[in-house]
């Protein structure tokens, strides 16, 4: 019976398991630099944004329209774009910003907001976005009370859920940071029968 001798087989595959191993850590490096900069996948976990997102949908996030951030900081450069009225974000949870949330962006810094028999008031005008107008929004928390108005510090963004009843959001604790932004939320991609774009 001949013996499997280690040492030569090793040196004769080993051009091969060079190889793969090259591929394996050039794969893992791409990922983790696709995941940290440009697109991140998230689960929905609770129904704080229904019907727009329901619990276990998983959702795709651009992480580089609002610029780059440098991972394990807040710092970000190469800025593109800020959070539009209507877009849907994910963003560190400013009381635990181990946490991710997701919400949708009503106001932004400088804006007075009302919400007044379950409508939404921007500087005293009705806000009519398609995303937002249809949905009715309860008068709940310290920054969401009747007759309250709230002023929007600058860089920092008032976020809603669309399921009013039961978000815990910007009513309850103020604002979003724009340090905290993580990136918009783009599209379903999980389950086959829920994939569409985020609107």
């Amino acid at each position: 019976m001949r013996r499997l001798d280690l040492k030569k087989w090793f040196k004769d595959k080993s051009p091969v398991i060079r190889e793969w191993t090259e591929t394996i850590v050039i794969a893992t490096l791409l990922a983790l630099l696709i995941r940290s900069f440009i697109v991140q996948p998230f689960k929905i976990p609770t129904g704080s944004m229904r019907t727009t997102l329901i619990e276990k949908d998983r959702i795709l996030v651009n992480r580089f329209i609002y610029g780059l951030r440098i991972p394990f900081t807040t710092i970000r450069i190469l800025k593109f774009n800020h959070p539009k009225r209507g877009e849907v974000i994910v963003f560190n949870y400013p009381e635990d910003t181990k946490r991710a949330f997701i919400k949708r962006v009503i106001a932004k810094g400088g804006d007075e907001i009302e919400i007044k028999e379950g409508k939404i008031y921007i500087n005293t005008k009705e806000l009519e976005h398609p995303s937002i107008k249809n949905i009715y929004y309860y008068n709940r928390g310290d920054f969401g009370l009747i007759g309250q108005k709230v002023i929007v510090p600058e860089n920092s963004y008032y976020v809603l859920g669309d399921n009013s009843r039961s978000s815990k959001d910007s009513r309850y604790w103020g604002f979003v940071k724009d340090k905290y932004l993580i990136g918009k939320a783009f599209l379903i991609y999980w389950p086959l029968n829920r994939i569409r774009i985020i609107k």
